[in-house]
């Protein structure tokens, strides 16, 4: 398919395509607290000439994706973390015209947003960013949310198959000149019609974090970037688990993809400062009953997973610190050895938080950032 006059080849346009060895991205800067439930100053407050301070911070080191998590409702506890926020499509537009490097997300549930509304507005912040999006494709566990929209949170599989239908037509949308009519299982739609098309050609990058079998397929067959959690400290264990989504994209569908991880880094002067630190906002200052609120709901039976009781308190314990981030915990040539390992597992990309998120996101630029240039893992490979 020829480009149209006013397209780009994606991989010139959007960073998240780009040639560094190591990507950096921000996560969670649309949500109060960020990605921390502590009752910690200086955390987050979501005003927007905070999370436009945050984006310049990521613009001015080149930072290829900002992700903001979609969220209608937050997870009570005694701060009530996620619950005041923006919606991810309306700030990505407004932080697309904010920046000029920087790649832009929007996060998108699948039952929530009709995939003609989606072509559209994606569309749109594509044309704003100059070709930086990428739209983050989520399916949805928090039935809470989906019942403010008396919307019923369909069982795993079928969420998976109405994923792959919304998809389908949004891609349609931003690559077909003719209107088309479509009778799915959960779509219909009469003479579907879309322009302008988006700026990438032959189409936006689409992120996503699928992590059971059929998840992991989902991302592997339709997606550009795939999105994982980092599970454990063992170097071996992370690299197989990255090199299983890389093979079976290659193996089962003939594609590349791109994996992406969370950190959460937490810096001081000196170690013993920074665990003190790390002490203090996590089991001084947690917010444990909105964590577990977290944990409570993932494991409904609509989501057909659970957790047993002695694994719980660990990752409540990840999600006071950095909702699930890796923590980086450490001086600045302990964060950078860190990013390296990382590296080294093979993911392409890191989206980094901060418990006190402009603080440590500005000494990250002005002190840790020059040292992580230096160890080479901004280079173009």
């Amino acid at each position: 398919m020829p480009i149209r006059p006013r397209q780009r080849d994606r991989n010139e346009s959007n960073p998240a395509f780009g040639a560094r060895r190591l990507k950096l991205g921000t996560f969670q800067t649309n949500l109060d607290s960020g990605c921390v439930m502590s009752d910690l100053d200086g955390r987050l407050d979501i005003t927007w000439p905070n999370t436009v301070a945050l984006a310049k911070l990521a613009d001015e080191m080149e930072f290829e994706a900002l992700v903001p998590v979609a969220r209608w409702t937050g997870f009570g506890g005694a701060t009530n973390p996620q619950g005041p926020g923006f919606e991810t499509y309306t700030w990505a537009a407004g932080i697309a015209g904010a920046t000029t490097n920087a790649g832009v997300i929007s996060t998108s549930h699948v039952a929530l947003t009709h995939p003609i509304v989606a072509a559209k507005q994606s569309a749109a912040i594509d044309h704003i960013s100059g070709g930086r999006y990428t739209l983050n494709i989520v399916n949805g566990w928090n039935y809470p949310e989906m019942e403010m929209f008396g919307v019923s949170l369909l069982g795993h599989a079928d969420r998976y198959a109405c994923a792959e239908e919304w998809l389908a037509i949004v891609k349609r949308l931003w690559t077909e000149d003719e209107t088309f009519d479509h009778e799915g299982r959960f779509y219909k739609i009469k003479k579907g019609y879309l322009a302008p098309k988006p700026i990438q050609h032959p189409y936006p990058a689409i992120m996503n974090a699928g992590s059971s079998e059929r998840g992991r397929h989902f991302a592997c067959k339709h997606c550009d970037l795939v999105f994982t959690s980092i599970r454990t400290f063992d170097i071996d264990t992370n690299k197989a688990h990255v090199q299983a989504y890389r093979r079976l994209a290659r193996e089962e569908y003939g594609r590349e993809v791109r994996i992406w991880s969370n950190a959460n880094i937490v810096q001081a002067e000196t170690e013993q400062e920074a665990r003190a630190f790390y002490n203090y906002y996590v089991n001084e200052k947690g917010d444990w009953a909105a964590a577990n609120h977290v944990i409570e709901t993932m494991a409904a039976e609509i989501n057909e997973r659970d957790y047993p009781p002695e694994r719980r308190r660990a990752m409540a314990e990840m999600f006071v610190q950095g909702w699930g981030g890796f923590p980086l915990v450490g001086t600045k040539e302990q964060i950078v050895d860190g990013l390296k390992r990382l590296s080294s597992v093979g993911y392409d990309g890191l989206l980094l938080s901060f418990p006190r998120y402009e603080q440590g996101l500005r000494e990250f630029r002005d002190v840790t950032y020059p040292l992580v240039v230096q160890a080479g893992l901004r280079d173009l490979v």
